[in-house]
């Protein structure tokens, strides 16, 4: 409006300066007129524009009313897509993870591959290929019921046994397949423990009753209530119900599977040769270090899908726990290898691939529940466990050919019991005294059925080759093969 007016007065002085001669006064009456309404005009707009309150910015708009929005049909269908959404993408989440690791059993048949001699190649790649087929098929029919089905007593579940019944979209299939690789992780622990002296059949039916009774034993103590959420049981296990957690299993599969290992070689006794008749120690050394190593990375990588996918929901909260993952493994790889070269005065490779074991089993309990700088000093204290724990077995003439009792049980416990202490809302006496009733009932229940049922296959079919069996090696003993045909190798018994 201002312009305009300005615009008036240019013509007015125009007009003025054309036509002097030509009755000024009267044009310019006019138009002095003409300004004056167009001002009485704009004091008009001005007093509306005052009285209009100005209409907010979008986004403010969007906070200001969050209720009008929910409240219409449109937006109420927008969030029921949106849970769907994340619905359907906790079901990736898991089967994802699942397959991550599943792929640890390639892992743990490369490790003990590489820490073990060439002539037993064949029968270990054989019972860590079948323990996983078995404990696959148990687990179906036995194994995922008394686990997960509906609690008796909160000691074991009653039924679920039979799933057949459920609807090919149902959301219970994704949770099976996650629990499923755990039971077979939980299994394959024992064979590197037993490895080069452990008759075929004897393994294979420990590995049916492991994974069909023992495994789902103490999950159903700390893990019973978790397939409420996908239509099956829903009832807290004992130790559950007094507070117990192990969020991804440094109890209930790497504890139990350590337990079972060491009640394992206990009954099958050490390996001919592995110590002289004074107790003596003598070297084994394995026939292929690096793929040892191989397994250890594959291992690592699989790790992430088995603490991450552990939330069973796909959400920020599983970034800090991929770098848990990463921390505390690292820091107890540097840690066992400093302690075994003060002990020995050099570096060992075997003792730092272990311990890098030892600090993933060590976080995988607590890995949801502390900080970085917690899970550092996790690992740093896994790696010097894993270094303690090796040499104290093999002074006590027990022998582990691939170290699973210190990886797996010993961190087992210590990573259990650091829930309590690193969590990150701070130190609680009587969590750290739950923690330590949980760890040491379902490792100790663990040990005791193993034991008798390695005793029960010892006594029944045979458990320990022969010596002339291990001489020969049990690729020829038990399966009449050889893994390295194109190849000749030096091996002492």
């Amino acid at each position: 409006m201002l312009h305009f007016r300005a615009c008036l007065l240019a013509l007015i002085t125009l007009v003025t300066c054309a036509s002097a001669q030509d009755g000024n006064a009267k044009i310019e009456a006019k138009l002095d007129t003409i300004i004056k309404k167009l001002d009485a005009s704009q004091g008009t707009l001005n007093e509306v524009a005052k009285s209009v309150k100005p209409a907010p910015a979008p986004a403010a708009a969007a906070a200001a009313a969050p209720a009008a929005v929910a409240s219409t049909p449109g937006d109420a269908a927008l969030k029921s897509d949106i849970e769907t959404v994340q619905m359907n993408l906790n079901y990736v989440w898991m089967v994802a993870t699942g397959a991550l690791v599943f792929v640890m059993q390639a892992g743990f048949a490369m490790v003990e591959l590489g820490f073990a001699r060439a002539k037993n190649s064949i029968n270990i790649i054989m019972k860590n290929f079948l323990d996983f087929c078995i404990s696959a098929i148990v687990f179906l029919f036995v194994g995922f019921g008394l686990m997960f089905g509906k609690s008796a007593g909160g000691w074991i579940g009653s039924d679920s046994f039979w799933i057949s019944n459920h609807a090919a979209d149902d959301k219970m299939w994704a949770f099976w397949f996650f629990q499923v690789v755990f039971a077979g992780t939980s299994c394959t622990i024992v064979s590197g423990a037993m490895a080069e002296r452990t008759k075929f059949v004897g393994y294979l039916i420990y590995a049916a009753l492991l994974a069909g009774i023992v495994y789902p034993l103490g999950g159903h103590w700390a893990w019973g209530s978790f397939g409420g959420a996908f239509g099956v049981g829903g009832e807290k296990g004992w130790l559950e119900a007094l507070g117990f957690v192990d969020f991804a299993g440094s109890t209930v599969v790497h504890g139990c599977g350590g337990a079972c290992a060491l009640a394992g070689i206990l009954v099958v006794g050490a390996r001919h040769g592995r110590f002289a008749k004074d107790g003596t120690p003598r070297l084994i050394a394995g026939h292929n270090i690096p793929l040892a190593a191989l397994g250890v990375f594959i291992l690592w990588f699989g790790w992430f899908g088995f603490n991450a996918g552990s939330t069973l929901i796909g959400n920020g909260t599983i970034g800090r726990i991929a770098v848990n993952t990463t921390i505390a493994p690292a820091a107890a790889a540097l840690s066992a290898m400093i302690s075994m070269w003060f002990v020995q005065g050099r570096p060992d490779v075997g003792i730092t691939l272990n311990g890098s074991l030892g600090g993933a089993v060590g976080v995988t309990a607590c890995c949801a529940s502390i900080s970085p700088a917690s899970a550092f000093i996790v690992g740093l204290i896994a790696g010097i466990i894993t270094t303690v724990a090796t040499i104290a077995l093999e002074r006590m003439q027990i022998d582990d050919a691939v170290g699973a009792v210190p990886v797996h049980l010993a961190n087992g416990w210590w990573g259990t019991l650091s829930v309590a202490l690193f969590n990150q809302d701070g130190f609680d006496a009587h969590k750290l005294g739950v923690q330590a009733l949980g760890t040491f009932s379902v490792t100790l229940s663990a040990f005791v059925i193993c034991f008798t049922i390695f005793k029960l296959v010892d006594k029944l079919v045979g458990l320990r080759a022969t010596d002339n069996e291990q001489i020969d090696g049990l690729d020829f003993a038990e399966h009449a093969a050889n893994a390295y045909p194109d190849f000749q190798t030096t091996e002492q018994a």
